[in-house]
């Protein structure tokens, strides 16, 4: 076999005889080796960080990085460095100090990358953060073409929405870091809000760091003006939730030298504006249980769908929290506590059933009355249950594509459900919540790690709806996990260890699985020759101390 000697670091063929057999005189490179004391070392989780590098390549961001990221003086590849914290992040997302102090030790990517511990030093990860926000916009433009390359995706239709995520800490050094409206239910803490924008099929096209008290009316026109300017301007499709465009991005996005289109929803309360003629035009069906309105105003389509299972599924959401609202005030009126007493609990009853508060009428004991049955009693509004029950389910949509077809708006607009499981992804599989780095820059690499896992994650998705449409990216790599990497240890004659590193066969399931998805995994790495001082009871070299 063809070995590594690493103290000369060369390659060298040998053959290789057991202990209790001679050499024969005429062999040449031939050593012998003792069966006896062979070890299996460093069980290590290889699979999935493999198929993580694999779609690495795909993407060509070594190529990318590599072009962006020279190399100086250091040992080790910046692009390395990067490409451990992002499969880091997909794979068990986690500090840096952890991907230091334990993940790069518990996984291959010491054998993935072709380098030893030194990668993963914790200052040089930290540092690797200082170097990547500086090429985001040529990085948005390199993934934009490989998706086109790919999968033929399609940019026409953009969806877009913004997110938060919030901070441990003080954050004195990050002013972006603010208090402002928390997704995450966290106002106690300062937060980031990232605005990004996606293709109905999930891909990435921009996303864009803001200061946690942005308002989510204020961000559209710089980001319409970003994408034009690095992807040149098109008929591009917007499609927002209704809290983001106000009246005047609207008029802005209508002019027709922009050709930009939109499509908004729209509060109910815009109903009420035209309702004698909303009556009097008919439903049109689009899908078997939704059915539409059209009505064009002021050069604008209003769209008004009515879903029947919208319709059943907020009823339910709004019986439920009726029901326990009532159970809560047959309580109050059982036990009849003091009237301070009763306006708190009133008032924590309230907060807890939100909207379906405003459904029941409560006459409260007037100050210095005592409450009783008669002074304090409560009954459903049946007239406006009833006349809201008959507005669940419809949505009103506005666009200026006037001559669109109804049911292609409705479809596009339901699209939106897919940047709300992106920021689903990147908060709960990629980890991107809390932050806990001091400085901006760092914080914003930080969003930047998690942007590049996620694109990884995406060309995953893709990939399998392609070739095995019933498998999900976290299945796939739950999979590969229990695919190991092992080092064999022999001991030679002459002192020195023969070492095989080895990454196990996978099961049936998982050959299937790769088969399917038209993967193979690696030939085996090639064995090495270690010195004769390495002993046995010590730890392989890439491993750090663990005090």
């Amino acid at each position: 076999m063809e070995v590594f000697i690493e103290d000369e670091e060369r390659y060298q063929t040998m053959s290789l005889f057991p202990e209790d057999r001679e050499l024969p005189a005429e062999a040449l490179d031939s050593v012998q080796v003792k069966l006896s004391g062979l070890e299996v070392r460093r069980p290590r989780v290889f699979g999935n960080c493999w198929l993580a590098c694999e779609l690495w390549h795909q993407l060509e961001l070594d190529e990318f990085w590599q072009q962006r990221l020279p190399p100086a003086r250091e040992a080790v590849s910046w692009e390395k460095v990067l490409r451990l914290l992002v499969v880091n992040r997909l794979l068990d997302p986690g500090s840096e100090f952890h991907v230091h102090r334990q993940w790069f030790v518990d996984s291959a990517m010491d054998e993935l990358l072709g380098t030893d511990f030194a990668v993963a030093e914790k200052d040089r990860l930290y540092r690797c953060l200082d170097r990547v926000l500086e090429h985001k916009q040529e990085l948005f433009v390199w993934l934009r073409q490989k998706w086109a390359d790919l999968f033929h995706a399609d940019f026409e239709v953009l969806l877009y929405d913004l997110t938060s995520t919030y901070f441990e800490g003080e954050m004195e050094q990050n002013p972006k870091a603010r208090r402002g409206y928390s997704r995450d239910q966290r106002p106690d803490c300062l937060q980031l809000v990232i605005a990004l924008v996606v293709t109905p099929d999930g891909f990435p096209l921009a996303y864009e760091v803001m200061n946690g008290n942005t308002s989510d009316r204020t961000t559209l026109r710089d980001f319409l003006k970003k994408i034009e300017e690095t992807y040149r301007k098109a008929q591009r499709v917007w499609v927002m939730d209704r809290g983001i465009p106000s009246e005047a991005i609207l008029k802005e996005m209508r002019d027709p030298e922009r050709q930009t289109f939109y499509l908004v929803g729209t509060p109910k309360g815009k109903i009420n504006q035209h309702e004698k003629k909303w009556l009097e035009l008919p439903w049109q069906k689009v899908r078997d249980s939704v059915e539409v309105k059209l009505y064009q105003h002021e050069g604008e389509l209003y769209v008004l769908a009515k879903s029947e299972g919208r319709q059943a599924k907020e009823i339910a959401m709004r019986r439920k929290r009726l029901a326990r609202l009532l159970r809560k005030l047959r309580a109050m009126r059982k036990s009849l506590p003091k009237r301070d007493q009763l306006l708190l609990r009133i008032g924590a009853a309230k907060k807890e059933a939100g909207r379906a508060f405003g459904f029941v009428k409560i006459q409260i004991p007037k100050v210095g009355q005592a409450v009783t049955r008669e002074t304090f009693s409560f009954q459903v509004d049946k007239a406006k249950l009833k006349a809201a029950q008959q507005r669940d389910g419809h949505y009103l949509l506005r666009s200026n594509l006037t001559g669109e077809d109804p049911a292609v708006l409705w479809t596009r607009y339901v699209q939106l459900t897919q940047i709300e499981s992106v920021f689903r992804a990147l908060k709960s599989e990629l980890g991107i919540r809390p932050i806990y780095h001091q400085l901006e820059h760092r914080a914003d690499a930080h969003v930047l790690i998690a942007f590049l896992a996620y694109c990884l994650q995406v060309t995953l998705k893709n990939r399998l709806l392609i070739h095995a449409p019933g498998l999900t990216p976290a299945a796939v790599l739950e999979k590969l996990a229990t695919i190991q990497m092992v080092e064999v240890w022999i001991p030679m004659v002459d002192g020195r260890r023969l070492v095989l590193p080895r990454h196990t066969q996978p099961e049936k399931d998982v050959q299937a699985m790769l088969d399917h998805l038209r993967l193979a995994l690696p030939s085996q790495p090639p064995p090495r020759v270690k010195a004769s001082s390495v002993l046995p009871e010590e730890t392989p070299a890439t491993q750090p101390a663990l005090w």
